[in-house]
């Protein structure tokens, strides 16, 4: 019989649906994605798998991202479910009496997300651990975390590691296409006024307060005179977008030096920016646009904050792939850019370094590796040592 997996989601994001896709398509697993709505989210249609949408309860405080999440009775109770998979967000009211229902029906469950907050205190740090000992097992974005997890005493088998990616294969079909035409690529460049002589630096994603993207800006300020030549382009709409415009302007670089573009979700257009530029520089807060940048063989500048950043951040190998400058300064980041462009065969080899990474590494076959064998074991797992542990899988309390 195929394992019944339900993943409870916060939405449906189009970047989720290959890794669901592929899931889906895994030797007996029958996959549903019960699924939110948020605002600033649009949500995708599903492609290869049953996607089941809710509607959340009016919540007083007016935000989408805590609250009462709406979980289907059937699946909490077994009946139509084998594994249930939780979004790790301790914010969610919802979520502790789900994993006890499910753990009185016998039910095994999941917990997946990043494990870890940006503005990490030790009281959130120890509710949220203390809510993974709730569940079957916990799956989180990357190896760092998930050691974290195991030294504060979670046991090594329920913690599963799913390295947060996206599909390459857009990518490398952009990368093929462009191959074939390098002169339609060299008159993008005339045209957007990109110099071979000076480094072109990008930034693609939202425009939030938590990405100082006015590091970036500084920084071009900073090297104008010496690099006459240097652009940065910023993609990107956002509640930043007004701020950053004017600071812009206000350092003399808005629209010479530093070019605000707006929102662009088409790939086609995306990655004739992506293949024209010299660096990715995100100066705080990067998360999958490090995937998205070094897919494209671009190396990627950030900040040395790591614990300001989301699990993605460890598919930054400084020197390899990338390169970190000190955080908040833009004199720190305007020296590593002078010295990374200073050494064109460093640099090469950076490029071929970031492409290789993305391509062998960060796929999206290892990261639904990590989510079948999470679900897997959870399914499996009250068969396991029944005389030691309750039908969750969990350590009797005398023993956790």
């Amino acid at each position: 019989m195929p394992i019944r997996a339900v993943i409870h989601q916060p939405s449906l994001p189009k970047y989720r649906v290959p890794v669901f896709r592929e899931l889906a398509s895994r030797l007996g697993m029958d996959l549903t994605i019960y699924h939110g709505e948020l605002k600033e989210v649009p949500t995708a249609k599903a492609d290869g798998f049953r996607a089941v949408p809710f509607k959340r309860l009016p919540w007083p405080l007016g935000s989408e991202a805590i609250g009462w999440q709406p979980m289907r009775l059937g699946y909490l109770t077994g009946r139509d479910a084998d594994v249930l998979v939780f979004n790790w967000n301790i914010r969610h009211t919802s979520l502790v009496p789900y994993l006890l229902t499910a753990r009185r029906f016998g039910v095994p469950t999941v917990l997946w997300g990043h494990g870890f907050s940006k503005h990490e205190q030790p009281i959130r740090r120890l509710l949220r651990w203390n809510v993974a000992r709730l569940a079957t097992a916990v799956l989180t974005y990357n190896h760092s975390v998930a050691d974290t997890l195991v030294a504060s005493g979670l046991p090594r088998e329920r913690v599963f590691t799913a390295l947060n990616t996206i599909d390459h294969r857009p990518i490398l079909a952009q990368r093929e296409r462009w191959a074939q035409k390098p002169e339609e690529l060299e008159a993008f460049r005339v045209k957007n006024g990109l110099r071979s002589d000076a480094p072109h630096l990008l930034f693609v994603s939202r425009l939030d307060p938590n990405n100082r993207v006015d590091v970036l800006i500084d920084a071009v300020a900073l090297l104008r005179e010496r690099m006459p030549g240097i652009r940065a382009t910023i993609v990107g709409g956002g509640t930043d977008g007004e701020r950053l415009r004017a600071h812009a302007e206000s350092r003399g670089v808005l629209g010479s030096a530093v070019h605000l573009t707006g929102p662009i979700y088409d790939e086609d257009v995306l990655s004739a920016w992506f293949l024209s530029a010299d660096l990715f520089v995100y100066p705080s807060n990067i998360g999958l646009s490090i995937i998205h940048a070094l897919g494209y063989g671009l190396p990627v500048v950030v900040g040395d904050r790591i614990d300001l950043h989301n699990p993605e951040i460890e598919a930054l190998f400084p020197g390899d792939n990338g390169a970190l400058f000190k955080h908040n300064s833009a004199e720190a980041l305007a020296g590593t850019i002078v010295s990374l462009w200073s050494d064109q065969p460093r640099l090469a080899r950076m490029r071929a370094c970031a492409a290789a990474s993305a391509r062998e590494y960060f796929t999206l076959k290892r990261m639904v590796d990590g989510l079948d064998a999470v679900i897997r074991y959870a399914a499996l797992r009250p068969m396991l040592d029944p005389e030691s542990r309750d039908r969750t899988g969990l350590l009797p309390a005398s023993q956790a």
